[in-house]
Order: structure tokens, then sequence, then C-alpha cells
């Protein structure tokens, strides 16, 4: 549900906003319908599934049905939850081949404990980051989300939401409480310098913390690659502001501990890390 010139969660909530006209473009819209798609078989490729080995899948924010398609597609089961009743009209129209509930994210997700595989989700988390009511707290409705996304995944499963943050603020509350749910993982931002093709994918782990899978760029050569992991460990920040001596202890510290939440392979901390040696004669 990709939008650029205006935001629809602006408008109001998305019960509201996904109306049966907006439906019918997510039916007829053949634009629309290759983005979702493609988006829905990236959001598959980061969920890294056993080959030839079909899943038990949830698609949150499922809509009319566009990814559930590719998931049928690639002999996956699925399960999808929408809060527009129009959008999930649309899906039962187009014969799709998941089940279908009508529910709020916000208030949690209803199924039992260790159900599911995976989990993708396609441009609907944002949502979450808007209050439409006085007793809506995007603080809580988000922790509310992820804490029992956390219980219905399988341990060791993937959740891989792709979502448009509205700023750096929206997306530090998102991993905040994805953190606090008990997750790991990060957000790999695919093609960072396109204005059009960028695209956010905030990655959950729900067991160990393994890599990051590498982002998509333009360019081949560029071996820049656009990630950032998150843990429940706390980090420093300011380290530029303050003066340290580059080659200190202080200094090789902060730089091992960005290495790390890059995913990059680091030895471990020791007493005599950053320790200057002696010459040699």
């Amino acid at each position: 549900m990709a939008f650029r010139s205006k935001r629809p969660e602006h408008g109001g909530p998305p019960e509201l906003f996904y109306d049966k006209n907006e439906a019918r473009k997510y039916v007829r819209n053949s634009r629309m319908i290759d983005v979702q798609t493609k988006m829905a078989g990236r959001a598959l490729e980061l969920l890294c599934l056993p080959e030839g080995q079909p899943c038990y899948l949830l698609d949150i924010g499922c809509g009319s049905g566009l990814s559930g398609d590719y998931l049928s597609d690639e002999g996956h089961y699925w399960v999808g939850i929408d809060i527009s009743p129009a959008m999930l009209d649309a899906a039962l129209d187009r014969d799709t081949e998941g089940d279908l509930l009508l529910g709020d994210m916000g208030q949690g997700i209803p199924f039992k404990p260790g159900s599911f595989d995976g989990c993708i989700s396609i441009s609907a988390v944002q949502w979450l980051c808007n209050a439409n009511k006085k007793s809506d707290i995007p603080a809580k409705r988000l922790y509310c989300f992820f804490s029992s996304l956390y219980s219905v995944l399988v341990r060791g499963a993937r959740a891989i939401l792709q979502l448009y943050p509205e700023n750096s603020e929206q997306l530090e509350l998102i991993t905040a409480q994805a953190t606090k749910a008990g997750f790991t993982g990060g957000v790999v931002v695919d093609f960072p310098n396109s204005a059009k093709a960028k695209k956010f994918y905030l990655c959950l782990f729900s067991g160990p913390s393994t890599f990051l899978p590498r982002a998509l760029n333009e360019s081949k050569d560029d071996e820049e690659v656009q990630e950032s992991e998150f843990t429940s460990e706390r980090i420093l920040y300011g380290m530029a502001k303050r003066r340290i001596m580059r080659k200190s202890r202080e200094w090789v510290l902060a730089k091992k501990a960005r290495y790390r939440r890059q995913g990059e392979a680091v030895r471990p901390d020791t007493r005599y890390t950053g320790r200057k040696r002696r010459p040699r004669f």
C-alpha cells in the first residue's frame, strides 16, 4: 500500500481510508499489483525459509490478497488479517487461497502460540504510529502488536515487515517496541539512493540473533550495505562530540561496537583490547 505524495495515515483510520474505491485499485491497477507482488517476493526472500518445504505463514495487513497470492504460488499456506472489510471483500472476490480474518493488529494477533513458521507484512505497520482517537497510544499499540506476534511465531522464525516510516523518530519508536517484545534483528534498506525504489524492511528474529541479509543496491559494484541492527544492549551515543584520542582503548571499543551493530564478526573484548604494545627490536 505505497503512497508518496500524501501519507494516507494522516487522513484517518485505515478501515475508512481503504474503502471500496481504494480496494478496487488493488484489483485493477496493474502498477499497484506489480509493486505489491515484488515487495511480497522480497519479503519472502528475506524470511529465508527452507527450500522445497511448504510453510504456514501469517500475512499482516493482507488487503486484497496480492501478497498472499504470491505466497500461494510459491507453495506456502497462509492466513491474512486486515482491518478493512472492503479490502477483505476484494480478496474474497478474487478467490484467494488463504484464510482471511477481520481484525486490528494494534489489539494483538489472535492466534495460539507457535502457530506460524513466519510472517510478512506489506506497508501496514506505520499505521500503528498514529492515534485516531484519544484512547490510542501508539507505543502501547505497537507493543501489543509485537508481543502477540512474538508469541504466535515458532521459536527461531522470522517476521519481515515492509514499511514506510515517516521519519527516523517513528522508525526508532517501532524498533524500540519490537525489542521490548523480545525480538532481535534490524532494518534492511533496499535501493537507499533511489527516491522511488527505496524500501524499508524490518527484519525480526524470534530466536537467537543472526546476521542480517544484504540490502539490494542499484549498482553491483556498490559494496556499502545499508543495514542497521538493533539489540537490547545499550549503545553509547555522542562519541563524536567527545574528544576521544584515536587508537585509544575507548576509540577501539567504540569501533568494535559499531562493527557488531553492522553484523560484522568481531573478536571479543579483553583487558588487552586497545592496549599499546612495546616495540620489538
